[in-house]
């Protein structure tokens, strides 16, 4: 009996005193943690593109969509009216380390059942030298007098591009369709603005907060004008939104501070990498700088006011803010960085972003922009101030909802409404030490 308890009491000693090891012993034999996937909608319909058109599944709008995607091409089917603008996005999701270059890349298109391919609708994203969630949009633009105007059945063809040394295993893929409403007759501009305010921006140098980003379009980090700290990862992608109105640009900039260096020297090409989409996903502007371990930062060109007419520019990047609504950031720190820093201590990101311009009046839609997953309202600003994410800023709705009920029942209820009040208060504060 002695002996069996002086051994446990020896190995409990042991644990402690491996317990009580300096944090720096311990990290080193604990490897760090993998980098987040990509976190897909909440409740996509798993489906299966076809090869060819004759075994398209239906996409309907406003519904996500999960598949897998190998080189090559699928098909889907859309019954689309002839009252809308409609956006067909897929976003591509490599595993981290997979081979991927600068020829491979993501291509979507929207054709008739006659197999004509709607007029500058096609949407085509490549990579550069990281395996990063990807986004391509093709877009049906509702204009008179144009080809693929009519209702009924349409196909969208999602291509994906690889090189023979790239990686062909399947990767997942996430669908959405998405329906802009028409104008009122005779309300609808059909030319795009000849001058904007183009001047670069000026940046705040306030004090950074803490937020820290999402892994995809669906759970990125609602920000605003202000100064933004978060940490990065070689390899990893963070995304965050911001919420623009009609008449709204925004100014962006990124900056990577030191790294924890393993080596003398290093540089990493396309190191850091800062993109912008539009609220439908398509890519706006992207731009992209070495990285060497060293303080280092890119600013990219403010954005036009938000307008309708911009659909009709001939320049990609005012074409795409077209509509108000949420637009997305998504930044990179390159995986080659791990070639020359400590993978396990992350490099400081401070961004920086500014909103400028006073909300315009909206145009005149015939149908709910809200409804239809655009636009901007109260509730989204409210989510920017509090950096929510878009599940966390549903269930902060839901409890103004509630909220709203239990006050009308009367002052009998209070006690419900001060339980409420709380967890929408605990709610906000999470968000905001994100």
């Amino acid at each position: 009996m002695g002996r069996v308890r002086t051994t446990v009491l020896v190995g409990a000693a042991a644990l402690g005193l491996a317990g009580a090891l300096p944090g720096a012993v311990r990290a080193a034999t604990v490897p760090p943690q993998p980098v987040p996937a990509y976190q897909g909608a909440q409740g996509a319909q798993r489906i299966q593109g076809g090869p060819g058109s004759a075994d398209a599944p239906l996409v309907a709008a406003g519904r996500a969509y999960a598949d897998t995607l190998a080189p090559g091409e699928r098909y889907y089917r859309l019954n689309l009216d002839d009252a809308s603008s409609v956006y067909f996005s897929a976003v591509v999701q490599p595993p981290r380390g997979a081979k991927v270059g600068y020829g491979d890349g993501l291509e979507v298109e929207i054709m008739t059942k006659e197999g004509e391919r709607c007029p500058d609708d096609r949407g085509r994203a490549g990579f550069g030298y990281d395996p990063v969630p990807l986004g391509a949009v093709a877009v049906r633009r509702l204009e008179e007098d144009a080809e693929c105007q009519g209702a009924g059945v349409y196909f969208a063809k999602v291509v994906r591009t690889a090189a023979k040394d790239s990686d062909q295993a399947a990767w997942p893929v996430e669908l959405l369709l998405r329906r802009e409403p028409g104008l009122a007759a005779g309300s609808a501009p059909t030319t795009a603005p000849s001058v904007w305010p183009s001047a670069s921006p000026t940046l705040p140098g306030s004090e950074p907060e803490a937020r820290s980003g999402g892994t995809g379009f669906n759970d990125a980090r609602a920000l605003g004008s202000g100064v933004w700290r978060d940490d990065l990862r070689p390899g990893q992608t963070r995304f965050y939104r911001v919420p623009l109105d009609w008449g709204q640009q925004l100014g962006l900039g990124a900056e990577l501070a030191d790294a924890r260096m393993t080596k003398s020297y290093g540089s990493a090409p396309g190191g850091l990498t800062v993109a912008l989409y539009s609220p439908y996903r398509g890519l706006i502007e992207d731009k992209g700088i070495a990285y060497g371990g060293k303080q280092a930062g890119l600013t990219l060109p403010r954005t036009a006011p938000v307008a309708y007419e911009n659909r009709f520019s001939d320049t990609a990047g005012v074409r795409g803010v077209r509509v108000a609504g949420w637009y997305y950031v998504a930044v990179t720190l390159g995986g080659k960085v791990a070639e020359f820093t400590q993978d396990a201590s992350p490099v400081p990101l401070t961004l920086r972003m500014d909103v400028t311009g006073a909300p315009a009046k909206a145009p005149a839609y015939r149908e709910s922009l809200t409804a239809a997953g655009f636009g901007v309202g109260a509730d989204d600003r409210a989510a920017a101030e509090d950096g929510l994410t878009a599940p966390e800023a549903a269930q902060a709705a839901e409890g103004r909802s509630v909220m709203r009920v239990v006050a009308g029942a009367g002052f009998g209820a209070g006690t419900v409404l001060l339980l409420v009040l709380g967890g929408w208060y605990l709610l906000a504060r999470r968000g905001r030490r994100a």
